[in-house]
């Protein structure tokens, strides 16, 4: 996540707008603020995320919204990420989970955990997530190609290569994602973060272009708890849009996407079921072009 300027406290909510800690606007969307922060402890760098007052909507119903909307999210990343999540009578967390799980916490380390909300207030805190969005990162790889004269990533086998396993990263996660029951709602390479290997973040000699990483899924505001197939392709439909519009020179390399995300190891969506979905993205697709033709 990119860090940008300070912000005066008095314009956070309860209990922020007294705390010691220094708060950084990130980002500013249509719904909702991002401030990197720290939550409970020094140590602990966290997300911050606030929904501030409508003045143009009605009180009764702006609070209904903001409650609805923050406890939607919550429900979706304690669900994906297993934390807090209880078993048994006798409360106890719910276990690891194991490589390939697609249930409760099948995605723990791949998307924020929760670590505080106040619907009343306006906002919920998750855990701060290192590293840069994939679309910088796809940015910064072709623009490390320009000294050489190798126009972009499409234009050099090792960056194809290095793309395409990201791509196919893309794929398996999302599937996971899918499989977990979860429709993101607003999946592009804006909403990816690249999050350094352990080893990368210790390393000062890391290239600057790198496409290395673990992937992890941000900013869940419009997802919602799906297994339809329309819904699951129309995800994927606006991830195809967004990947197109956003990074042209390497659109044809998208099909590695699907292909990951029907077939690939890590995917949850492996076998008939991705199949199946992707046999409905063909479907949203015809939807889409006929839209455009008519306006």
């Amino acid at each position: 996540m990119t860090e940008t300027t300070p912000v005066l406290k008095d314009r956070l909510p309860i209990p922020f707008n007294t705390s010691p800690e220094p708060f950084t606007l990130v980002a500013q969307g249509a719904e909702s603020l991002l401030y990197k922060t720290t939550f409970l402890s020094p140590s602990q760098p966290a997300a911050l995320k606030v929904r501030p007052v409508k003045k143009w909507r009605h009180p009764t119903l702006d609070k209904r919204l903001t409650r609805a909307r923050i406890l939607a999210e919550a429900r979706v990343l304690v669900k994906l990420s297993g934390e807090g999540i209880a078993t048994g009578s006798g409360g106890r967390k719910v276990k690891d989970p194991k490589k390939g799980d697609v249930g409760a916490g099948g995605m723990r380390g791949m998307v924020p955990a929760v670590l505080g909300l106040d619907w009343e207030q306006g906002w919920l805190v998750t855990d701060w997530i290192e590293g840069g969005t994939v679309k910088e990162a796809i940015y910064r790889a072709s623009r490390s190609r320009a000294g050489t004269g190798v126009p972009g990533v499409g234009d050099d086998e090792a960056r194809v290569e290095e793309l395409t396993q990201l791509l196919r990263k893309m794929g398996e996660v999302v599937g996971k994602l899918h499989a977990c029951g979860v429709v993101h709602g607003d999946l592009t390479t804006s909403n990816m973060m690249l999050r350094p290997h352990a080893t990368q973040a210790r390393s000062t000699s890391t290239s600057e272009g790198s496409l290395d990483g673990d992937l992890v899924l941000i900013d869940f505001g419009l997802a919602t708890q799906s297994v339809s197939e329309e819904d699951r392709a129309v995800d994927l439909y606006v991830l195809e849009r967004a990947f197109g519009s956003t990074h042209p020179r390497e659109e044809d390399l998208f099909a590695c996407v699907l292909e990951a995300y029907a077939q690939g190891e890590g995917s949850g969506m492996k076998g008939k079921a991705g199949k199946t979905v992707l046999r409905k993205l063909e479907d949203v697709r015809m939807r889409g072009r006929k839209k455009s033709m008519v306006g």
